[in-house]
């Protein structure tokens, strides 16, 4: 049979370029190709780079799905249905808060792992039993873990593709994040597994894209000693408390550590507390800070503003806070309550949710109402503090004091976000996957 997969169009941020959309390809769905290619005809359209075709004779599509792209999720299922052409929906938000999807929305709901579920989706669909719902019933044991079809990937058509995840959830439950949701637990893949397909991805640049890289302290020290013979440089995201271990930090830098993308979220202990991110403690950045320095890591740090201890002027402080300390980068966002989470619904309860617009929910907008600021100063204020980051002032109090990390940072902060715009003119005339050879050869040299 002939099965479509769609990653639906996502709606970019203020500070986005086409860039973002052409970041990398989409590794959930690539998996359903890898779990479903050996007996079918599989084509994967991506919308945020190519246009679907309504019009190719096919039996099945499934869409991916996050809470923003929900609405026009179901667009594209009704122009398939109108054809007779059943529609799976999936993928986090449908896992996490499946419950409030419109009844006639999809034909199918997936929850869950696609590798306890779509096996029984087409059986079932082949026989002519298909049923509204399919949940994995069972948290995925390591050898589960099917790898994404890295075959089947156009690489003239994204930045970076070499792209590998070694684990599946969070060990942690913050409040306003989607892994708090009950069907998700967390699991490391074998060792072999992704190794193999590091050697796959055919890159000595690897972005391992975990939602906790770290999660699991024996596991990843064994991975690391088994990834170091490689020679490779690699970035990740970690967990705070992950870097509390000054031995695990110098595991990572000798494996080929180069950047981790970490949560601080805010720099107010207030703040914090209301989320319930047990493993963030604001008194000691700064000294975690100074370790991943001293061995030549570079960060990312993550920012989400609007959290209930939060108040205009919690900006102006943070942003003298990221240059004192030379963050390298920065990932900020508005405080989002999705569906599902233990935030949403207490926000709603308070009466809090300002808007039912799902495609507004791309922590870009102000969706709901802040307890200590007003909807315009929280916005005003992510705007600015990003403007103010990459300005050409704090660009250069941040540069990096390590001269070999500094072609990267100025990489990143000039290339990638000052000059984003004509970054992303020079990707659409060279294509990107030039720019993306460039930027990891460029990266080798740190």
């Amino acid at each position: 049979m002939r099965i479509k997969l769609i990653q639906p169009k996502m709606r970019k941020r203020p500070m986005d370029t086409d860039i973002k959309l052409r970041m990398a390809p989409p590794l959930g769905l690539l998996t359903i190709v890898n779990l479903l290619q050996d007996r079918h005809t599989v084509i994967l359209e991506n919308e945020n780079i190519e246009s679907i075709d309504f019009g190719e004779p096919v039996d099945l599509v499934g869409i991916s799905i996050t809470v923003d792209v929900l609405p026009r999720a179901m667009e594209i299922a009704a122009l398939f249905r109108a054809g007779g052409i059943p529609v799976v929906a999936g993928g986090i938000h449908i896992t996490t808060a499946w419950e409030s999807i419109p009844e006639d929305a999809f034909d199918v709901l997936c929850i869950g792992a696609a590798e306890g579920t779509w096996p029984a989706i087409v059986s079932d669909f082949e026989k002519g039993e298909l049923r509204k719902v399919y949940r994995c019933s069972h948290p995925l044991a390591a050898e589960e873990i099917l790898s994404p079809a890295y075959d089947c990937i156009d690489r003239s058509k994204y930045l970076y593709c070499n792209v590998v995840h070694t684990s599946r959830g969070c060990p942690f439950r913050c409040d306003f994040c989607y892994n708090s949701a009950k069907e998700w637990g967390y699991v490391n893949r074998n060792i072999e597994d992704v190794l193999a397909d590091i050697r796959a991805v055919g890159s000595k640049h690897i972005m391992f894209i975990d939602d906790n890289f770290a999660g699991n302290p024996v596991w990843i020290r064994a991975f690391l000693r088994a990834v170091t013979p490689l020679g490779i440089k690699w970035n990740a995201a970690v967990s705070i408390n992950a870097v509390k271990d000054e031995a695990l930090l110098d595991l990572m830098k000798e494996s080929g550590c180069q950047g981790l993308f970490i949560g601080f979220e805010s720099i107010s202990p207030d703040s914090i507390d209301t989320v319930h991110k047990v493993q963030n403690h604001t008194g000691e950045y700064e000294e975690l800070i100074r370790k991943i320095h001293d061995r030549g890591i570079m960060i990312n740090a993550s920012f989400v503003f609007g959290l209930d201890g939060d108040t205009p002027e919690t900006f102006t402080r943070t942003l003298d806070w990221i240059v004192r300390n030379k963050i390298e980068t920065v990932t900020s966002h508005i405080l989002t309550p999705y569906p599902g989470t233990a935030l949403y619904d207490r926000m709603k309860e308070e009466g809090r949710i300002l808007t039912d617009d799902l495609s507004l929910y791309n922590t870009a907008h102000v969706v709901f109402r802040p307890l200590r600021m007003t909807e315009q100063e929280l916005y005003d204020g992510y705007i600015r503090i990003y403007k103010q980051i990459y300005s050409f002032k704090n660009i250069l109090k941040r540069i990096p004091e390590k001269k070999d990390q500094r072609p990267a940072y100025l990489m990143f902060n000039l290339v990638y976000r000052k000059f984003g715009k004509f970054t992303d003119f020079l990707c659409k005339r060279l294509t990107y996957k030039r720019l993306g050879i460039l930027a990891e050869k460029l990266s080798r040299y740190l």
